[in-house]
Order: C-alpha cells, then sequence, then structure tokens
C-alpha cells in the first residue's frame, strides 16, 4: 500500500465502483498504474510494491530453511502483489488467500487486475476465499507456517473499523493458534507501531521485530514480524 500519489499524477479514471457489505471500493487508473480506494480512503496502488513483496520474502526467510512445502495465508488480495510474490518462488507449498471484498476477487479473475495477478492464480497452489480474514482466522481449524497479512493500512489506522479486530489481543490469539510451531506472522503497516510490537510479544510471539521500505513521502511503509515459538 505505498502512500497516495502526488498531485502531479495524472487525473485518474474510474473504471469500477461497487456497494458492498463493507460500504463502497473503487477501482481507478491513473496512468500506467491502478488504485484501490475504500469508503473514500485511498488504500493502494500498483506504483511501487517494495513493501507488499517484503511481506512474503521476510516471512519466508524467518522460516527454518529446511521446512518442506510451507504453507502461507495471505490476507488481503489487493492489487496482487504479495500473491504474485508468493506464486514467484518455488519454496511454498500452499497458498491460500483470505479477500472479503468480492469486487477485488472479479478484478482480478475476469477484470484489469488479471494482468497482474492471471498467473499466480493460475498457479495450483494457489486457491481464493472470499470471506472476512478474522472471522476465518477464528474458525478455521487449517494451519499454516506463515500469516502474511495486508488487509488495512496497519495497526494504527484501519480504513474499516472491523479491522481493528485483528490487532487486538483476541485476533493476535486466533493469528498464533493458525501458526504451526516456529511458523511466521507477517503484518503490513503504512508506519512503525510500537505498540504493535509490544501487543505481539504480549500475544506469546518470540523474535518481533520491524523492517522497514523507505517512501517517496513521509515515514516508511513497515512489516511487522514475530514468531511462534511452540
Amino acid at each position: 500500500m505505498p502512500d497516495r500519489p502526488g498531485t502531479d499524477s495524472p487525473a485518474p479514471v474510474t473504471l469500477d465502483r461497487r456497494d458492498g457489505p463493507y460500504g463502497e471500493v473503487v477501482l481507478r487508473e491513473r496512468g500506467d498504474d491502478f488504485e484501490i480506494i475504500a469508503n473514500g480512503c485511498f488504500l493502494m496502488d500498483t506504483s511501487d510494491g517494495r513493501s507488499e513483496r517484503l511481506l512474503v520474502d521476510a516471512a519466508l526467510a524467518a522460516l527454518p530453511a529446511d521446512r518442506p512445502a510451507p504453507a502461507v495465508l495471505v490476507g488481503g488480495l489487493g492489487v496482487g502483489f504479495s500473491l504474485v510474490r508468493a506464486a514467484a518462488e518455488p519454496r511454498w507449498g500452499r497458498i491460500v488467500v483470505v479477500e472479503r471484498e468480492q469486487a477485488i476477487v472479479e478484478w482480478h479473475l475476469r477484470g484489469p487486475l488479471d494482468r497482474i495477478s492471471g498467473a499466480a492464480l493460475a498457479d495450483p497452489r494457489t486457491s481464493i476465499l472470499t470471506t472476512d480474514l478474522v472471522s476465518y482466522l477464528r474458525t478455521t481449524t487449517d494451519r499454516y507456517d506463515a500469516l502474511c497479512l495486508d488487509i488495512d493500512n496497519g495497526p494504527d489506522w484501519t480504513v474499516t473499523e472491523d479491522n481493528t479486530n485483528l490487532y487486538a489481543p483476541d485476533g493476535l490469539a486466533a493469528c498464533r493458534e493458525r501458526l504451526t510451531p516456529g511458523g511466521v506472522l507477517a503484518v503490513w503497516s503504512a508506519q512503525p507501531s510500537t505498540d504493535f510490537e509490544r501487543a505481539l510479544r504480549n500475544a506469546g510471539f518470540s523474535g518481533v521485530r520491524t523492517e522497514e521500505v523507505g517512501v517517496a513521502r513521509g515515514v516508511p511503509d513497515v512489516v511487522h514480524l514475530a514468531i511462534r515459538m511452540v
């Protein structure tokens, strides 16, 4: 989710606008890039993608090198950068994407975003679940070696109020429960958060650290990493 384009960028063109159970979601095209807007708030675009790729790369690097075919859950399809990165890595086994916005899923499967994610979605390791991430984590019995979560602008800046549940103690406990021993939780954020690092430690995670990606303006994008040891 790179920061908002500058004022010298081309004017955006709206490609689709949907009203859903979580409010309005809009797909726009600005020059050569796509943007996703949720409830009037800029969420992400395709202008960069380094931090979305880091989300997946850092999680894989934190896993034991000898772990065979680790399973990864990508929370939030977005513009598809994290999924594409996961599918490009042969080491990953099962790749599950959880995305609650039906419109975003359709933009990838049958719309303009297919040009970004088409090959990754066709990968036999990949499956998509159109459901709320927090609800899924609380109800599924599946377990993963890595959770790579990017469902909002981060723990300190949520666009949708329900998403705060992911970063609360109950949400982090659900994340921990869904990880295998030694599994990695990776959470994207639009800014560093020492409070969230503390929350991860309080939730029983070890090896808590933050990796940064500089942006053109403002504070860096970050990936918060934590490990379930037992």
